[in-house]
């Protein structure tokens, strides 16, 4: 394959754009433009038809330009020839163009059609479902927007891989089709089909009739203890299980005798402990016990064992602190009162009722703790405030990155935006970006904010002028820069010189 030409940088005649200092030169944004620029430019809806051609043409054109909505069937042949999958991941494909490329030799190709494919697609899905290549028929079995009857044959496909994949997301198949897919011959599509992960909700529940024969099978043992008569299924002895997981999901059965509850709270799978301390029928002075434990340092157990052995007990307590936050316990909110008080977070966060009367719900909206204050807002019938909204806001911490905050679903009133653009907390100043009538003076000076982040948020925002866009073309945050270039404010005659200066 030939090189592509290196990307050269051009000096164009000065035009009079604003921000230029040197009469017949560009401003210096222009004269190297980075890869960000384009990238920008790629995802402008005001981008000119003529313009997109000359982008189309880069030997390297950004991914973002095969998603766009707006390509033309000419346009969507030179994508297709520089990159036939990326095209292919396009939802917005016309239909022949979609058979077209069912037709292409790479099967990542036809494979992408399923990602991007529209749930109504019969025709194509019924060619993709007859495709040799079991990545194509895999990506199938994956698709909710696979229609049913073309999913359910996938239970039979020769490949083990595409049953497998069947068994892991189709949560919802019929009960015929999960009976084929847990007596499969295969081991893999036996353990996919009955396991303790799932792709989606709600975890499929096995036939009654299979589940001792899964309950035999190391393969399939931890997936079926929570369905399993516990009073035939000799608990002590699961409790023994070499596999954690197997004593996990014993650890949360309902059923469980007391010895062997209390047996458990002392497995040295931190996982399994955590199970122990949500059961209601832990006694308090147990659970305070496994509190402290899990929530304390890790410490190793002292018993002789093997390095991978250790090094999942090390991975499973530090574990605890995400599983803390993403518990449910359905016991303690259908009977929130009793734990109002509760030293553990999580149960005070479960008792965020939406029947609880209003002045207690006050109580847990109140709570030191956020995550329970934003579990009683979400809970209540009314309005919250905005003092208390900006407060949920204020002190949310998430323990993984996520780009949902309080204020998403909690919305501040003007007053409280155009206040927040002078906190001295970045990502509060942020929020006064969501105001789409928010004064020029005040946008001009957080388009210039000493953060990144909120630089690019402004570099969106709607009302900003031509003249600050340019300045933010150059700015030394590459993802701020391509924040301006995509707004479709940007004047033409800038996205035209910009393109000049990449030797497009």
């Amino acid at each position: 394959m030939p090189t592509p030409p290196p990307r050269r940088a051009a000096t164009v005649p000065h035009t009079g754009v604003a921000g230029s200092d040197t009469p017949g030169r560009r401003p210096p944004h222009v004269l190297s433009p980075r890869p960000e620029i384009l990238t920008g430019l790629s995802e402008n809806p005001a981008l000119p038809a003529d313009l997109l051609d000359r982008l189309i043409a880069d030997p390297y054109p950004p991914h973002q330009l095969f998603r766009r909505p707006d390509l033309t069937e000419p346009q969507l042949d030179a994508l297709i020839e520089r990159d036939a999958h990326g095209t292919a991941l396009n939802r917005h494909l016309p239909e022949h163009v979609r058979h077209r490329l069912a037709g292409h030799p790479d099967p990542d190709v036809r494979a992408a059609l399923v990602v991007s494919a529209a749930a109504d697609e019969r025709e194509l899905f019924e060619r993709l479902a007859a495709d040799p290549a079991p990545e194509v028929r895999q990506k199938l079995a994956e698709s909710d927007r696979t229609p049913a009857d073309l999913r359910a044959r996938l239970a039979h496909d020769p490949d083990p891989d595409v049953r497998a994949a069947l068994g892991q997301y189709w949560t919802t198949a019929p009960e015929p089709v999960r009976r084929t897919l847990l007596t499969d011959p295969e081991d893999s599509v036996r353990a996919a089909a009955c396991a303790r992960y799932f792709r989606h909700l709600p975890h499929p529940v096995p036939p009654a009739d299979l589940v001792p024969a899964l309950l035999a099978d190391p393969l399939t043992r931890a997936g079926a203890v929570p369905h399993a008569d516990l009073a035939a299924a000799d608990p002590a002895r699961l409790a023994a299980d070499p596999d954690p997981d197997v004593r996990h999901a014993l650890a949360a059965h309902p059923d469980l005798p007391a010895a062997v509850r209390d047996r458990l709270a002392t497995d040295p799978f931190a996982l399994v402990r955590l199970a122990v301390f949500a059961r209601p029928d832990t006694p308090d002075a147990d659970r305070a016990a496994l509190y402290a434990w899990l929530t304390g340092p890790y410490e190793p157990s002292g018993q002789d064992e093997d390095e991978e052995t250790a090094i999942e007990h090390e991975f499973a307590h530090f574990a605890v602190g995400t599983e803390l936050w993403m518990m449910r316990l359905p016991w303690v909110t259908a009977d929130p009162l009793p734990h109002l008080d509760s030293p553990y977070p999580v149960f005070r966060r479960a008792a965020a009722s939406p029947d609880l009367p209003a002045e207690t719900r006050a109580r847990l909206l109140a709570d030191p703790d956020n995550e329970v204050a934003l579990a009683a807002a979400a809970s209540s019938p009314d309005p919250i405030d905005p003092v208390t909204a900006e407060r949920l806001d204020r002190e949310h911490r998430p323990r993984k990155r996520m780009r949902w905050r309080p204020a998403d679903s909690y919305p501040l009133p003007v007053g409280t935006l155009r206040r927040l653009a002078d906190d001295p907390v970045p990502r509060m100043r942020l929020l006064a970006l969501r105001d789409p009538d928010l004064p020029a003076a005040v946008l001009e000076r957080l388009a210039a904010d000493p953060d990144p982040d909120v630089r690019h948020a402004a570099a969106s925002h709607p009302r900003l002028h031509p003249a600050t866009l340019r300045a933010l073309l150059a700015d030394p945050s590459g993802y701020v820069a391509a924040s301006a270039a995509a707004h479709p404010a940007l004047p033409v005659a800038e996205m035209r010189a910009l393109l000049d200066a990449a030797g497009l």
